[in-house]
């Protein structure tokens, strides 16, 4: 069965919101509704679909549409749409519903923006998902991980009626929906209109490609950021939204505008760039711009592998959607900057000329800034750069998370309390100590050891350090943290704000288990303590960590005295 489709023509738009009367007789019953409460990306595409930039979805996608989606990028009834846009629920929850039923949706403090009435419930095939969507089940890939762990196991589709829209109490003139960004561009007079969304910080190199890409088509532009879930590694959307308003003045008067985009990036490249091509013609753009890693996912750390997508990929995908689409894809190729011609030039005019190309990335500028080195002049513009100073300031005044795992026993408490002790011996920044016992039981206490609490118990500690460090302090957690992908999670969290050092305190289980003063390890292998880390559950060792050290070969001193070197070699403590 299909739920989430409306007939339209090119002008047409889905507005889901309700009158007044409905609105408050859908509030006054929602005391009868089931209630669930919205993930970050649940609300980014809840948005999306109430304020028509999904157009023609209804809402969220029943079985009949998300197939047709996931095998033919297209919904039930032939219309072009690469994406599932699926509400996942948890077993328990769905569980309790029947097709009929209407389930209040709700965000984080409890509002109600909008209430679905449920027409489908079933289980998606998440791997064959993965493998159509973004052409691998390799969970290697942040949207694959996504789509693989954290996603919940079962789906509810239906109608959705809006209530309220979602309100945006942070640069409050950058929020516009497809209806108000289409009566703006005729109010001005704008009839082809350029789109370049992105989720990084606008240089010199995008703004010659967006600015070149405008007079070849005689149109002015759309600067449309991506400010909803974004890729692991990008800066939090604040900062960047500074960088564009640093940047719009490098534009030609009255050319170009910029707005914000509630959207939630599944980094699915290709299919991705199809479907950010619907949201702009939605939006009401003439044109969109595809560069030849738009939507990809970032690369691995310490990996010499090129993009997930290669740039053919994505032309031969859009291009074989052209005629779906009422917007033209502009497509551009990667670009390097030329010394010798002093400006920025594709990759094939560089070859074909024998120039030397020069490439500066986000990661290098980042480690510039920390390092407070200037960047080439050629890469970014003043303004943007000091934006950016804010958000990356020497490593001597950034806050950072040490990150001590390994197996009980194995030394990480008494590391972190002697490091802990060096650096509030120095007195320059506050730290704070979050060990895994006092975590446990101040924070954690109502816990207990299964694997799904010990992983919230992780999390909630990424999620105080995070914010330690994005107030400049230094955080220093000692949890046995065995699971990769809970790692991971507090990694891109705390990055978002500062620095995370990974040290992997290695010692072995025969050492650890000699050193049991509890009789921990005694217990487990009698069976007394279930999911014991290194004897009935696994320990999952860290592959990139930046620091390992065995205490089985230095005494506690030598270890932390290498933990505060490699502090001051890399800069966060000041010389």
């Amino acid at each position: 069965m299909s739920f989430a489709v409306k007939p339209h023509g090119s002008d047409e738009l889905v507005d889901l919101l309700v009158d007044s009367a409905q609105a408050e007789a859908l509030k006054d019953a929602s005391g009868g509704f089931a209630s669930l409460t919205l993930t970050q990306r649940q609300q980014c595409d809840l948005e999306l679909l109430m304020n028509g930039a999904f157009t023609p979805l209804t809402g969220f996608m029943g079985q009949a549409d998300y197939d047709s989606v996931v095998d033919s990028l297209e919904l039930a009834d032939g219309t072009l749409w690469p994406i599932p846009i699926v509400l996942d629920v948890s077993e328990e929850f769905a569980g309790k519903l029947s097709v009929g039923d209407r389930v209040a949706l709700r965000d984080g403090e409890g509002f109600m923006p909008a209430v679905l009435t449920v027409g489908d419930i079933w289980r998606p095939d998440r791997t064959r998902e993965a493998e159509r969507v973004y052409g691998t089940a390799d969970p290697g890939h942040p949207g694959v991980r996504y789509l693989l762990n954290t996603v919940k196991p079962v789906c509810i589709g239906g109608r959705v009626d809006g209530v309220q829209a979602p309100l945006h109490h942070d640069f409050e003139s950058l929020w516009d929906s497809p209806a108000e960004m289409r009566a703006l561009f005729h109010k001005l007079g704008w009839r082809r209109v350029v789109a370049f969304q992105t989720s990084k910080p606008m240089h010199r190199l995008q703004r010659e490609i967006v600015l070149q890409a405008a007079k070849d088509l005689q149109a002015h532009i759309l600067l449309h950021p991506t400010v909803g879930m974004t890729k692991p590694g990008d800066l939090h959307y604040y900062a960047r939204v500074h960088c564009y308003q640093a940047m719009r003045q490098h534009f030609p008067h009255n050319l170009a505008m910029l707005s914000l985009l509630p959207l939630a990036m599944r980094m699915a490249g290709p299919r991705e760039a199809l479907w950010h091509a619907i949201v702009h013609q939605n939006y009401g753009c003439s044109h969109m711009i595809v560069g030849p890693k738009h939507a990809g996912p970032p690369l691995p750390v310490a990996s010499d592998a090129g993009p997930r997508y290669l740039p053919a990929e994505y032309r031969d995908l859009l291009d074989a959607h052209a005629d779906g689409l009422e917007i033209e894809i502009v497509h551009v190729e990667a670009h390097q900057y030329a010394p010798a011609r002093e400006r920025f030039l594709p990759e094939s005019q560089i070859e074909e000329q024998g120039l030397e190309g020069v490439e500066y990335t986000d990661a290098q500028l980042k480690s510039d800034l920390a390092r407070g080195e200037e960047p080439p002049a050629w890469f970014s513009y003043p303004e943007v750069v000091n934006e950016l100073r804010h958000v990356y300031p020497p490593r001597s005044r950034q806050g950072f998370t040490l990150f001590f795992t390994g197996l009980s026993g194995s030394g990480k408490s008494t590391l972190a309390k002697i490091v802990y002790g060096k650096l509030v011996e120095g007195g320059r920044r506050p730290a704070t100590l979050l060990d895994g016992d006092v975590v446990r039981l101040n924070l954690s206490s109502e816990l207990g050891f299964s694997k799904a609490h010990r992983d919230i118990n992780i999390r909630r500690i990424g999620y105080v350090a995070s914010e330690i460090t994005k107030n400049g302090g230094i955080a220093i957690c000692a949890p046995i943290a065995p699971y990769t992908e809970t790692r991971r999670a507090v990694r891109e969290l705390i990055e978002e704000r500062g620095a995370f050092i990974e040290i992997h305190v290695a010692t072995t289980l025969a050492v650890c288990e000699s050193r049991d003063r509890k009789g921990l390890y005694a217990k487990a292998r009698k069976g007394i303590i279930p999911e014991f880390t290194g004897i009935s559950d696994p320990y999952e060792v860290p592959e990139n960590a930046e620091l390992t050290i065995d205490t089985a070969t230095v005494t506690p001193m030598e270890a932390a005295q290498e933990i505060y070197l490699y502090l001051v070699k890399e800069g966060f403590v000041a010389t």
